[in-house]
């Protein structure tokens, strides 16, 4: 029987116009973005890891001179991409099997990385690896503690979980990645709570 990891894909490709309209093109995630992108060389080629829609945060990167490449796991996400986001490069994949067979300077996985059970985020730091090229940034949102966490989109289960931050910064080190800032339940930024590294 499915549980509520597993209905994340279905629930985000069937409530995908709801989800952009709700997200709105405000950009609380700026500070952040900012300092992800200056740690990107001048060519800076960031793959954006669970994209959505497109906007707000990959217009952002593109408008940033960022060469921008979005997977999504959600079909009809990626076609809201496509249609007003010609600049970018946006593909149907999930993350837990991606190979893409390029390397990129910035890897992002903002609010899409926590969708995924413990072990897959275990397994992601190898995928991450696999798509990195020395020196690239690496961002990405987590739970503030180990645990489980189920949300609602329009009244469905929405499945988050996190490790303990002691593991993530094991991890980030175990797979070549230098943690140059991490803030839990940042106000200035939603609470969200922030991982960014970079590859050493």
């Amino acid at each position: 029987m499915a549980d509520d990891a597993d209905l994340i894909i279905d629930l985000y490709q069937r409530r995908a116009l709801l989800w952009d309209k709700e997200r709105g093109r405000g950009l609380m995630e700026k500070n952040w973005l900012d300092r992800f992108i200056a740690l990107l060389p001048s060519d800076r080629r960031v793959l954006d890891i669970g994209c959505g829609a497109g906007e707000p945060i990959g217009r952002y990167l593109l408008e940033a001179g960022c060469a921008v490449t979005g997977i999504d796991s959600a079909p009809a996400m990626i076609n809201l991409a496509r249609s007003r986001l010609q600049a970018g490069d946006w593909h149907v994949a999930d993350m837990r099997t991606l190979t893409l067979g390029r390397r990129f300077d910035g890897l992002l996985a903002w609010d899409s990385f926590f969708h995924l059970r413990p072990d897959d985020q275990r397994a992601m730091l190898a995928v991450f690896v696999m798509h990195a090229a020395p020196w690239a940034a690496l961002m990405f949102t987590s739970g503030p503690v180990a645990g489980l966490a189920i949300g609602a989109m329009h009244g469905e289960p929405l499945y988050h979980a996190s490790l303990e931050p002691a593991e993530y910064r094991t991890l980030l080190a175990t797979h070549g990645f230098t943690v140059v800032a991490h803030v839990a339940e940042d106000v200035s930024c939603g609470g969200h709570t922030v991982w960014l590294a970079q590859r050493a």
